[in-house]
Parts: structure tokens; sequence; C-alpha cells
């Protein structure tokens, strides 16, 4: 791979997607599409069919299965590796959202919607936190810091090193411990948490889109579809780590939950309410005006924001640490967040909501990145699936709290909600999110994915 010059702007971006080529993250891209249409998809052919009573209950199941399922499948893809879970998962998810959609069309029992929507939610491949911890494993075969060996290893060859005879406290030597190897994992993580976004801001509009061209099941027979299809291909692609070789550390069982990751679950669950209120008040602002479907033109303003500022992120030098790039990023979301109650038409709002979305990819990228350095390296699936957890059970708070405000008191009263959450976000990120929190775990506690072929060949003999 030829190095990209070092003055250039978009080095990083290039540097990154040179790692794995143009196909991982387009492929992730469209892998993570079905958690964000499922919700949506939900909705809408529930409302079309049984009325919006049912639909809300029905779509909250499926949410409440997004947020249990998130943490147990990120553990099973740590401890079987990535292909055998997520390929399972995949096809397992789309026979059970196949099964939703017969389920609402042939009238069953509302207890059977509920049932399948919760499966539905909880059998989520969790292809965005898995694809940030695939791009940590990905880093650390390219760079290495200073006293270390130079892993001029591919993925592939990195993953068939243990076959060859180094042992994982050999491969844990190939980490990126300097600040190379440490802008390099931030870069990515960047990268993939600004293509998550992008899949949570296209999916909802995507499907309203399908629903009103096709069908009211299009949407979710779409996330199935993308599913059996899109995310197959990302469980069997080559860059899948295998189970975690742990070093010494984490082999004697390094615990999951600390004071730090419970303050960025934290970070993630304000996040998730700031997005439901704010998408709650649009909704209602454009049902009030008479035009229910620009809320989603208003909404995608801020996608395109986001988009923009995480390939930024991306792109440009590290010069502050993780810990105060969120508490920048958290109060000007919160100060950005402030004039959406004042807001009375469709430009003010558009406005407003693309401004908040310069905030909301620094955010992430930094609640994520800061995940990555300080969850244990054998359970890191898991631990970016509790975070992914936290984002979606504040989107399941905010759908249940400020539906009914904005139905009781009008749309300001769902933008209120968003407004008020942002200065408490802000008091856990001055007052928690520092430094000495969130140092990196000591190298003997790195842990190395093993290669599918030796993972393959132990699991010879016994059941998956």
């Amino acid at each position: 791979m030829k190095a990209p010059r070092a003055g250039s702007a978009w080095a990083g971006v290039r540097a990154v997607v040179g790692i794995a080529g143009v196909g991982l993250p387009v492929l992730s891209f469209l892998a993570r599409l079905p958690a964000a249409l499922c919700p949506i998809g939900t909705l809408l052919l529930l409302t079309e069919v049984a009325g919006i009573g049912r639909a809300g209950v029905v779509a909250g199941m499926l949410w409440l299965g997004q947020a249990v399922g998130g943490a147990p499948v990120g553990r099973l893809a740590d401890r079987r590796g990535h292909r055998p879970v997520i390929l399972v998962a995949s096809l397992v998810n789309a026979g059970v959202i196949v099964a939703l959609v017969g389920a609402v069309l042939a009238g069953l029992p509302a207890a059977v919607q509920a049932a399948l929507a919760g499966l539905t939610g909880a059998t989520m491949p969790q292809v965005g936190p898995l694809s940030r911890t695939r791009w940590s494993v990905l880093t650390a075969s390219r760079a290495a810091g200073p006293g270390r060996r130079e892993p001029s290893l591919t993925p592939q060859e990195l993953a068939s090193a243990p076959a060859e005879g180094l042992d994982g406290h050999e491969l844990a030597s190939v980490r990126p411990a300097g600040p190379d190897g440490k802008e390099l994992t931030g870069r990515a993580l960047s990268l993939d948490t600004t293509i998550d976004e992008i899949s949570f801001m296209v999916g909802p509009a995507l499907a309203a889109t399908v629903v009103v061209l096709c069908h009211p099941a299009a949407g979710l027979l779409l996330a199935a579809v993308l599913g059996a299809v899109c995310g197959v291909l990302f469980a069997v692609h080559p860059t899948a780590p295998g189970p975690v070789r742990t070093g010494r550390v984490a082999a004697a069982g390094a615990p999951l939950v600390s004071p730090g990751l419970i303050v960025l679950w934290v970070m993630a669950l304000g996040q998730g309410v700031i997005w439901g209120g704010a998408n709650a008040g649009v909704s209602a602002l454009s049902k009030e005006l008479g035009d229910a479907g620009m809320a989603g033109f208003v909404w995608g303003g801020m996608a395109v924001t986001s988009a923009l500022a995480g390939l930024v992120t991306t792109a440009l030098p590290v010069k502050r640490d993780l810990t105060v790039r969120l508490r920048w990023a958290i109060v000007a979301q919160t100060l950005l967040v402030l004039p959406l109650p004042a807001v009375d038409g469709f430009v003010g709002a558009s406005l407003v909501i693309a401004g908040i979305g310069v905030a909301v990819a620094p955010h992430l990228i930094a609640v994520f990145g800061l995940g990555e350095r300080i969850a244990p390296a054998a359970r890191m699936g898991e631990a970016m699936g509790l975070l992914g957890a936290g984002l979606i059970i504040g989107q399941c708070v905010a759908a249940v709290v400020a539906g009914p405000l904005a139905e009781a008191y009008g749309y300001r009263a769902a933008f209120g909600l968003s407004c008020g959450v942002g200065p408490v976000a802000c008091v856990v990120a001055l007052l928690f999110v520092r430094g000495r929190r969130f140092g990196p775990l000591p190298d003997g506690a790195v842990g190395v994915p093993r290669a599918p072929v030796e993972a393959e060949r132990e699991s010879r003999g016994r059941s998956w």
C-alpha cells in the first residue's frame, strides 16, 4: 500500500481505507442498515394495519430487544469469533423479521407480534459495535509504536500467525502502542462511527420511502434482505476476527464494567435521549404544519452535517485527548440544541437540526474511542455492544416520554426534553470524563483475536 503524503488533509481517511479497501466500509454500512430500518419499518407497518397504539407497543418491544441483545451477542462474538456469530445472527434475524411481517399481515394477536418484535431486536447481529472491534484489530496489524516489532502483516497474515507458531503474547506485541498506532486506531473508529451515524439517519428515510412506493411491509422486508445478504457477506469477510487470544491480565478474567465504562454508557444514553426528543419534536412540528413527510427531510440535515463532521474528525490530525474532545462536543451540542423550542417552521428547524449534527459525530467518536481504550480486548465486542445499547435505550426512553409530551403540549415540549438532558450530560462529562479514569490498559491486558483457521481447528469435534 502506498503511504499517503503526510501533508495531505485526507491522508487519515486514505490510511484507514487502505487497511482493508473500500469494500469493508461499504459492506458494513449496508449490513448495519437493518438495525435502522426495523424500528421505523415496524411503526409504519403496524400503524397502517393495526393503528398507532399497537404500533408503539410492538416497536417498543423491538427497541427493548435490541438493547437487551447487544451485549450478549458481543460477548458471544468475543468468545467464538465474529464469523460464526454474525453469520448465524444475520440469518436468524432475517427469518424472524419475515415471521414478524407474516404475523402482522395475518392479524395474529398483539402478544405474538410483540414477542416476535422483541426477538427481532435481540437477534440483531450488532454489526456496528462489532465493526468497531474489527477496525481495532485491523489497525493493530498495521501499526506499531516505538520499540515494538513492525507488523508488516496483512490482517489475514496476522490471523494465520498462531498456526505458524506465534503465541498470544508474541502477537500482543503487534498492537499499536505508540502515537502512530493510537492515531490510526482513533481515525478508524472515527470513520466507523461516522458510517454508523449515517446508517441510522438514512435507515428511517429509506424505510419511509419504500413504504410509500411499494407496500407497508417493504421497509421490514428490505431489512430482512439486507441482513441475509450483506450481513452474511460481512460475517465471512476475510477480516473477520476469530476468538480472542488474551494476554495475562485478560486471561485472568479482566472485568468488563468499570467506572469509566459506566460514565461512557451514561453519555451514550444521554445522546440517545437528545436524539429521540429532537426526532419526536420534528415529527410533531411537521404534523402540526400539515406535512408529516417533511420530517424525514428535516432530520436528514443532521445526517449530512454529522457525516461531514465525522469525516473531518477522521481526516485531521489528533491534537487533543479524547476526554477533552468529548467534553467540548457535548457542551457544543447542548448549546446547539437550545434554539429548538424557538423554531416555528421547516426552515428554522432544518437549520437548527443541521447545526446539532456538527457536534453529534465528534461526541460519539469520543465515546466509542474511549470505550476502545479502556475495555479489555478480550471483551471488546461486548463493551461496544453495551455502549450501543445505551444509545438505543436513550432513544426508546425519549420515544416513550417525548411522544406523549408532544401530543399533550405541542412539539416544543418534546424539544424541551432534549434541551433538559443536554445540561445533565454536560455535568456528567465535565465532572467524570477525566484522563485518569480513561487511561489505556497495560500491555499485559491486550488480547489479540485468533485466526479463523485456528478457531475452526479447535472447534472440530464440538458443537458451536
